[in-house]
């Protein structure tokens, strides 16, 4: 009898203890059993790579029946917005390669570091939330090859045995020749949860040296001849607006204020929902933008000057009468 007193003694501790360590650990705990509140994430990547991006539109162009495109040539018929390799430069093999602005780091140099909180909210009433603080590094993005190709079909052809769909290279215009941005550091807070910030993200921030814009193309097939690989007239390639370098700033200043709002709404009796993004509210000097080594006709041709922007100021109409400083961008499907 002794013999089990002690062991269903031992069983209940044990029971105990493993009850105790299943229990969720609230701020004051976490902060007592790790020296902080909360969870913090350093991103140490020095480099992302995309060989190819496609984004397909399904149903296409439709002919006929949507208001504004009857007479168009639209075919109903898949394509997708491709980008790829353009040859040159950080995008020679891969469509996207993104890596650190080695001139604007986190102290810390990592790419990105999150702090992640998890709070009750105010009131009760579904107002928990998730609250991300980012700090990101100064990137440097290169794009290569932007176009337009019909879209493949998964598991056909060189896609069997995969989950891969791209594109009908047989069946492709390229639009932009590609383009490099730079820019500097930046802050965004992120809610997930409730977002008693008044968004999803916020951008409330200042881009350290601005956002530069770098060897930009865009191309203009319709003048294109033969397969467009040679210089003879027969055999000419598409026509290019190229762009050395635009340069964007706040008015008087190196550096860009970033401030937006980002939110996603849902479905209505009007409106299956969509993406928006409120920008520019709080920049009341405007901004300035240097545009540099504009060529008509390819990226060899010559320069024909600069274009210089001082204070440049959108607005938006924020109710049937009145306008307020910014810019409203919505994203939806259709």
């Amino acid at each position: 009898m002794k013999k089990f007193t002690k062991l269903a003694l031992v069983a209940s501790v044990a029971i105990s203890a493993n009850a105790m360590a299943m229990q969720a650990m609230d701020d004051a705990t976490l902060g007592v059993t790790t020296g902080q509140s909360g969870i913090s994430i350093g991103l140490g990547l020095s480099k992302i790579e995309i060989e190819k991006l496609y984004i397909h539109d399904n149903d296409g162009l439709t002919a006929a029946g949507t208001a504004g495109t009857a007479g168009f040539g639209g075919t109903s018929t898949a394509g997708a917005i491709s980008i790829k390799a353009n040859g040159t430069g950080a995008t020679a093999t891969n469509g996207i390669v993104i890596s650190a602005n080695t001139d604007s780091l986190l102290t810390s140099h990592n790419l990105a570091d999150l702090t992640i909180d998890s709070d009750a909210g105010v009131g009760g009433d579904d107002s928990a939330f998730i609250n991300i603080g980012a700090k990101v590094s100064g990137l440097n993005i290169a794009i290569g090859e932007i176009g337009v190709t019909a879209s493949g079909t998964a598991g056909a052809g060189s896609n069997a045995d995969t989950i891969r769909r791209g594109g009908v290279s047989t069946n492709y215009n390229a639009v932009l020749s590609g383009l490099t941005l730079k820019t500097g550091v930046m802050d965004a807070n992120i809610q997930v949860g409730a977002s008693p910030q008044g968004a999803m993200i916020m951008l409330d921030t200042s881009m350290v040296g601005g956002l530069e814009i770098t060897n930009l193309g865009i191309l203009d097939n319709s003048t294109k001849l033969g397969d467009g690989t040679g210089d003879s007239a027969a055999n000419r390639a598409a026509g290019e607006i190229h762009i050395d370098s635009i340069k964007v700033a706040t008015a008087n200043s190196t550096d860009l204020a970033v401030d937006a709002k980002v939110s996603v709404y849902g479905k209505t009796d009007t409106s299956n929902g969509y993406l928006q993004i409120v920008a520019g509210t709080k920049n009341t000097t405007g901004t300035d933008i240097y545009v540099s080594g504009v060529k008509l006709g390819s990226s060899a041709a010559a320069s024909i000057g600069d274009i210089e922007v001082q204070g440049l100021q959108t607005y938006y109409m924020n109710s049937p009468t009145t306008m307020a400083k910014g810019s409203v961008i919505t994203v939806s499907g259709h």
